[in-house]
C-alpha cells in the first residue's frame, strides 16, 4: 500500500478521481459523521503560515486601480484648495463643500484599498479570501450616496422654507469645477455607467459603485448649476425643483447597488441559482436509495460568482455513503456551487 503524501492527514483521502475540485471525506466511527468538501480556491493541507509584514498590498497593479488613484489625487487637491479659500474669505459654502469632498474621497480610498487587497491570496486567517473586501467597499460607497441624496431632500426643504435670494452663488464656480472632475471620473469608468449590471465578479461591484459615485456627485454639481441659472432667469423655486430632482436621481442610482451588495452580505441564496433548482436537487438527493432524509441545506454566494454550499444528509443503515457523496458533488457542481460542504450521518 503506497504512503500518502507527505503533510497529509492519513484520515484523508481523495474522493471522486474524476472530480477537477479538491474534495475530501473523513469517517473516525460508524456513528461519527462523515464530512466532506469540495472547494476550487482553497488547497488542502493548509499552507504553512504567512510571516508578518509578508502579505503586501499593490495599489497601482491595475488600470482602473491607477485611474481611481489620479482620480482621488485630484479631488484631494481641488478639496484643499476650496478649503483654503474658504476659510480665508470666510465662505461656510466653500468649507461645507470641501469637507464633503473629502468624505468622499475617503470613502473612494477605502475602494482602492479594497482593490488593492483583493488580489493578496487566501491565508491562514481569511481561508476565502479578501475578495468580499471589494462587495464591503461598494456596499459603503451605497450607504454615501443614500446619504448624499437624503441630504440633498433636506437642503431643498430649507431652501422652500428660506428666501432664495439670500443663497450664496459664488459656490457656482465650485460646481462647474467640481463637475470637470467628476466627468473625468464618468470617463475612467464609463463601461460600467449603467444602473443595472450583471456581476460576474466582486471588483464588477467595487468599479460600478466608484462609476456610480462619481456620476452622483456629477449630476449633483450639474443640478446646483441648473438652479442657479434659473434663477437668474426668474424661474420661483428654481433650486428647490432641481435639488429634488437631483435627490430623486441619485436614489433610483444607487438603490439597485444597494440591493445587490446588502443580499451578498446578508448570504441570501445564490442569484445565478434558480430556487426550483435546489428545490430539484433536493428531491433527486432524497429520491436516492441510500438516503432517508436531506436534514438541512445552506447555499450562499460569498461574492459574485462565488456560490458556497453546506449539506446535511442522513445515510440508510448499511448505505454506501461514497456513491452518495458522489452523486450530490456531481448535481451541485453543475449548478455552479463551487465550494460544497457535506455531512452525512448514518
Amino acid at each position: 500500500m503506497d504512503e500518502p503524501p507527505k503533510g497529509w492527514n492519513p484520515n484523508y483521502g481523495v474522493v471522486g478521481s474524476g472530480d477537477r475540485r479538491l474534495a475530501f471525506s473523513r469517517q473516525l466511527s460508524s456513528s461519527m459523521p462523515r464530512l466532506a468538501r469540495s472547494d476550487s480556491s482553497i488547497s488542502m493541507p493548509p499552507p504553512p503560515l504567512a510571516p508578518t509584514g509578508a502579505i503586501t498590498f499593490r495599489w497601482l497593479a491595475t488600470r482602473p486601480m491607477r485611474r481611481l488613484a489620479l482620480l482621488i489625487a485630484l479631488n484631494v487637491a481641488y478639496s484643499a484648495t476650496e478649503l483654503a479659500i474658504g476659510l480665508l474669505t470666510a465662505r461656510v459654502g466653500l468649507v461645507s463643500d470641501a469637507f464633503h469632498l473629502t468624505f468622499g474621497c475617503g470613502i473612494l480610498t477605502f475602494s482602492l484599498f479594497a482593490m488593492a487587497a483583493s488580489r493578496t491570496k487566501p491565508d491562514h486567517l481569511y481561508t476565502y479570501g479578501y475578495k468580499r473586501l471589494e462587495v464591503l467597499a461598494a456596499f459603503t460607497n451605497a450607504l454615501f450616496l443614500l446619504f448624499l441624496s437624503f441630504s440633498l431632500a433636506v437642503e431643498a426643504l430649507h431652501a422652500f422654507m428660506q428666501d432664495e435670494s439670500e443663497h450664496k452663488h459664488y459656490l457656482i464656480v465650485s460646481a462647474v469645477t467640481n463637475l470637470l472632475v467628476n466627468l473625468l471620473g464618468v470617463w475612467f469608468f464609463r463601461s460600467y455607467a449603467r444602473v443595472n449590471i450583471v456581476y460576474r465578479k466582486a471588483e464588477d461591484m467595487n468599479y460600478h459603485s466608484v462609476c456610480l459615485h462619481v456620476l452622483a456627485d456629477s449630476v449633483r454639481s450639474a443640478g446646483l448649476i441648473l438652479a442657479s441659472w434659473f434663477l437668474s432667469l426668474g424661474v420661483e423655486n428654481a433650486e428647490v425643483l432641481c435639488l429634488g430632482i437631483v435627490s430623486v436621481a441619485v436614489f433610483m442610482l444607487v438603490l439597485p447597488l444597494f440591493k445587490a451588495t446588502g443580499n451578498i452580505l446578508l448570504q441570501i441564496a445564490p442569484g445565478n441559482v434558480p430556487p426550483s433548482a435546489l428545490t430539484k436537487c433536493f428531491r433527486q438527493i432524497s429520491a436516492c436509495e441510500d438516503v432517508s432524509e436531506v436534514c438541512q441545506g445552506r447555499f450562499w454566494e460569498l461574492v459574485p460568482g462565488h456560490a458556497v454550499g453546506s449539506l446535511d444528509i442522513r445515510v440508510k443503515n448499511g448505505g454506501d455513503c461514497q456513491s452518495v457523496l458522489d452523486y450530490v458533488h456531481g448535481l451541485y457542481q453543475d449548478l455552479g456551487i463551487q465550494d460544497l460542504t457535506i455531512q452525512t450521518d448514518e
